[in-house]
C-alpha cells in the first residue's frame, strides 16, 4: 500500500513508526513532516489547505490511504473532498469533525442523547455570558467554542478569572474560535483519555492514557497542548471501561449516526472520571498528542490493518491488542513555552539517548545547516515502555539526561499518580 500522512508532529511521527512497521506498507509520504519521520517516509510540501492539490497528489502517486493526524484539516472537511475523488481516508468528515470542533456542538449532543457531562451554558456575547457566570460563581471552566490550538480552556478558580477570560474570548484573543463561547461546571475527580477506533457503526476500545497539560511539576503554571503522558490510565478500570462505553461512546456513535453524521476515525474522549462515574469534558476526533506516542509504543497488533478495517467498516471483526507494559512519554519544550518559545537551538545525543525500549518522537525540529534544531514549543517526546509506569519513567528521564540541549526543559514527574499507586501496592 501507498500512504499518505498529513501532519508534522510528534503524534505523526509516532503513526510514521507504527505504519512503517507494517508488511502492507509499500510507500510512505509525509506532508509536511519533520526530520524524525523523514527517517520513516518520504517528505513532500503539499498545501494541505487547498485540497484538490492534495487529490492530485495521491492520484499521481497511486495513494491507497490518506491518514490524517491534526484535527484542523479534518475541520476543514479534508476527508469529505478527498473521498469524493475516489480516495480512501482515515478520519471523519466535516459534520462528524463538529464533535471537535465545536464545543457547543458536543455539549447540545450531550443533552440531547443524555450523555454524562458537565452542566454548561452556549453564549455568543460577553453580557449574557458574564450574567451566567455571576448567577453561577466560581471554579467554572470557560472555553472558546472552536478550534484554539489547546489554549481555549481557562479553569477559572476565581470569579474574576473567569470574567476576564470571557473577554479574552470575545476581544479576539483566539480569533473565530472565541466568537462563542461555552461556559461549564467545574467538574472535580480524576482525568482520562479514552480512545475508540470507529467505521460510523462500531466503536472498538483502542487504548486508555493520562496526560498532563499543565507546564510544571505538581501540575502547577498554565495549560499546555500536553507536557507528557502515559499509558495505560490506571483509573480506568474495567468497570470503568464499560461504563464508559456505555454511557458515552456508545450514545454518541448512535446520536451522530441518527444526526446523518456517523462518525469514522478515531475518538478521543476526554473524561472526568467522578464519584458518580465517568462524565465527558470534550471529545477530540483525532489521536491524542502526546498520548498517541504512548498507544503506538504499547500496540501490538498492524496499525495499518486496523486503518484499513476502520476505512472499510469492518471493524465488528476486528480486535486490538496491548502490551501488558505500560509506556511513558516526557515532552521536551523550548524555553518560552507555552507562551513564545525560542527556536533554533542545536539539539545533540538522540542517537545515544535512544534504543533499549526508548523511542524519541520529533514533535517541533528542523535541520539548520546539518544541525538539527528546535523549530517549536513542544519539540521531543522522549517515550519508554517497561514493565511499570515507575520502570517506563525511569527509563524515560535517563534519556531524557543524555540529551544535550540546555535550551530544552520538561516536567519531572510525568506519571506521579500511577507512579504513587504503584509505590502504595507495594
Amino acid at each position: 500500500m501507498n500512504v499518505l500522512l498529513l501532519g508534522s508532529g510528534g503524534r505523526e511521527h509516532a503513526l510514521a513508526w507504527k505504519i512503517a512497521a507494517s508488511p502492507l506498507l509499500t510507500r510512505l509520504y509525509a506532508s509536511p513532516g519533520n526530520p524524525g519521520i523523514g527517517r520513516f517516509a518520504e517528505l513532500v510540501k503539499l498545501d494541505v489547505a487547498d485540497h484538490s492539490t492534495v487529490a492530485a497528489f495521491c492520484q499521481e502517486k497511486k495513494i491507497d490511504l490518506v491518514v490524517v493526524g491534526p484535527e484542523a484539516p479534518l475541520v476543514a472537511g479534508i476527508a469529505d473532498d478527498l473521498r469524493a475523488w475516489g480516495i480512501r481516508v482515515f478520519g471523519p468528515s466535516k459534520a462528524a469533525a463538529r464533535l471537535e470542533g465545536s464545543k457547543g456542538f458536543t455539549k447540545d449532543l450531550c443533552a440531547k442523547f443524555n450523555i454524562p457531562t458537565a452542566a454548561y451554558g452556549r453564549f455568543s456575547d460577553l453580557a449574557s455570558a458574564k450574567a451566567y457566570v455571576e448567577n453561577t460563581g466560581a471554579p467554572i471552566v470557560i472555553k472558546a467554542d472552536g478550534l484554539a490550538a489547546g489554549k481555549g480552556v481557562t479553569i477559572a478558580m476565581t470569579q474574576e478569572e473567569a470574567l476576564a477570560a470571557l473577554e479574552a474570548c470575545f476581544d479576539g484573543a483566539f480569533g473565530a474560535a472565541g466568537a462563542e463561547v461555552v461556559v461549564e461546571e467545574y467538574l472535580t475527580g480524576e482525568e482520562a483519555s479514552f480512545f475508540c477506533l470507529c467505521d460510523g457503526a462500531t466503536a472498538l476500545p483502542f487504548g486508555t492514557a493520562q496526560d498532563h497539560k499543565r507546564v510544571g511539576d505538581g501540575d502547577t503554571g498554565p495549560n499546555t497542548g500536553g507536557m507528557g503522558a502515559y499509558s495505560p490510565a490506571p483509573v480506568m478500570t474495567p468497570e470503568m471501561t464499560e461504563r464508559t462505553m456505555r454511557e458515552i461512546i456508545e450514545p454518541t456513535m448512535r446520536g451522530m449516526a441518527n444526526l446523518g453524521s456517523p462518525f469514522a476515525g478515531i475518538l478521543f474522549a476526554g473524561l472526568m472520571i467522578t464519584d458518580q462515574g465517568p462524565k465527558l469534558i470534550e471529545y477530540n476526533t483525532r489521536f491524542g498528542d502526546p498520548e498517541c506516542q504512548v498507544l503506538m509504543m504499547r500496540l501490538k497488533d498492524d496499525l495499518l490493518v486496523l486503518l484499513n478495517a476502520a476505512v472499510d467498516g469492518q471493524l465488528a471483526h476486528m480486535s486490538a491488542r496491548w502490551s501488558d507494559d505500560a509506556a511513558l512519554t516526557v515532552v521536551m519544550a523550548a524555553r518560552g513555552y507555552p507562551g513564545t518559545p525560542e527556536k533554533g537551538s542545536v539539539i545533540r545525543g538522540l542517537d545515544e539517548a535512544a534504543g533499549d525500549g526508548v523511542e524519541i518522537f520529533h514533535a517541533g525540529t528542523a535541520i539548520n545547516g546539518g544541525a538539527l534544531v528546535a523549530n517549536g514549543g513542544r519539540v521531543l517526546n522522549v517515550t519508554a515502555t517497561g514493565a511499570t509506569v515507575g520502570e517506563a519513567q525511569k527509563k524515560a528521564y535517563a534519556a531524557v539526561d543524555r540529551i544535550d540541549w540546555p535550551q530544552g526543559f520538561c516536567r519531572r514527574d510525568i506519571g506521579w499518580r500511577a507512579v504513587e499507586r504503584e509505590q502504595t501496592r507495594a
